[in-house]
């Protein structure tokens, strides 16, 4: 098959993936062979590829948000069957038994292990997934617009969550990539009033043409004071901007898995019992959750597709943030770089 290894962690300069022909994964026990079709890119791909997340085993396949039809079945597989369609996300197993996963917390699992991080991922043309993490896909969405919900769209449905905002509630959304662009759907379903900030004028612009209630830059305040606020940018001062526009009571749900220094603040900002919580992967209840509201609503994604051998190009993209929407890798012959007409897709729309 064809896969992008990632051998040596280094620069997006310098092209850390390599593109290569390596023999066909085997199902074991309890899991899924499937064909792959597609491949969102995400910045926890770019965070592992230079580094910043250091890598548990190389070489690695990254990649974890992977759409593809069932080829093969280990031994012991129920519920699946061949040529089903199948999503991957992040969070690849847990151990089911200990105290947080007993409690609904298997995404805080000392054991779990995650996609392209502990076991090879969907930059490939082929992989392999543990039956019983494997997800089920809304039947109206095709594989490149479903890509992304696989982790931007379940991990921003979670922060949502680990916010406590309520519906109708006041919500500031920091930072407005691709999970960003999921999570202010489901807000604004919720009946939120919802607050961007951003420091791209074109993500404030379609910020507003989403249904934002207000667009600003980092440097400005929210005209109201926030019930709950999620940060989207891996930067720690954009944290404390956020505590900092909150009113008594709420919380800051940070939505990064790798983030640089929180710079001191006065604990002013954080009294008045304010929160700050991290979010730390997600359940597959989330993910259930998640897919089966953005079939409801339906949850609108726009993609940017690039080939399978385009994927150092993607993610150096997706880190300069010239990516329309989500960036997501297509495994069909041929597959490549569209025109923006072409990359806006819409699901059901």
């Amino acid at each position: 098959m064809q896969a992008q290894l990632l051998r040596h962690t280094g620069p997006m300069a310098n092209a850390p993936l390599q593109f290569d022909e390596v023999p066909d994964p085997v199902p074991g026990p309890g899991e899924l062979l499937l064909t792959l079709s597609a491949c969102g890119v995400c910045r926890t791909d770019l965070q592992l590829c230079e580094g910043d997340l250091a890598p548990r085993v190389l070489p690695v396949i990254p990649g974890h948000q992977s759409v593809g039809r069932v080829s093969g079945l280990g031994s012991g597989v129920e519920g699946w069957s061949i040529d089903d369609r199948a999503g991957v996300g992040w969070l690849a197993g847990a151990c089911g038994t200990c105290n947080l996963c007993r409690r609904g917390l298997e995404n805080l699992c000392e054991q779990a292990r995650f996609t392209g991080w502990d076991r090879d991922g969907g930059f490939a043309t082929k992989m392999t997934v543990r039956a019983d993490f494997a997800f089920s896909l809304p039947a109206g969405a095709g594989d490149l617009e479903v890509a992304p919900l696989l982790c931007g769209g379940v991990i921003g449905y979670r922060a949502l969550k680990m916010s406590g905002i309520e519906p109708g509630g006041s919500l500031g959304l920091y930072g407005f990539g691709a999970s960003a662009l999921l999570a202010i759907q489901v807000a604004l379903h919720w009946g939120c009033e919802v607050f961007v900030v951003t420091r791209s004028t074109e993500e404030r612009a379609r910020a507003l043409e989403m249904g934002a209630a207000w667009a600003g830059g980092y440097d400005e305040a929210p005209p109201v004071r926030l019930q709950a606020a999620v940060t989207f940018a891996p930067v720690g001062s954009v944290v404390v901007a956020a505590l900092g526009a909150l009113e008594p009571g709420g919380v800051v749900a940070v939505n990064a898995i790798h983030l640089d220094e929180i710079p001191a603040f006065p604990y002013e900002n954080l009294w008045g019992e304010r929160q700050i919580r991290s979010v730390a992967n997600f359940t597959r209840t989330d993910a259930r959750e998640f897919l089966d509201l953005s079939a409801q609503l339906p949850i609108r994604t726009v993609v940017d597709p690039y080939a399978l051998s385009d994927a150092n190009q993607a993610l150096a993209n997706v880190k300069s943030g010239v990516v329309n929407g989500a960036a997501v890798l297509e495994m069909r012959p041929g597959a490549g770089r569209k025109s923006p007409s072409e990359a806006a897709r819409l699901i059901h729309g």
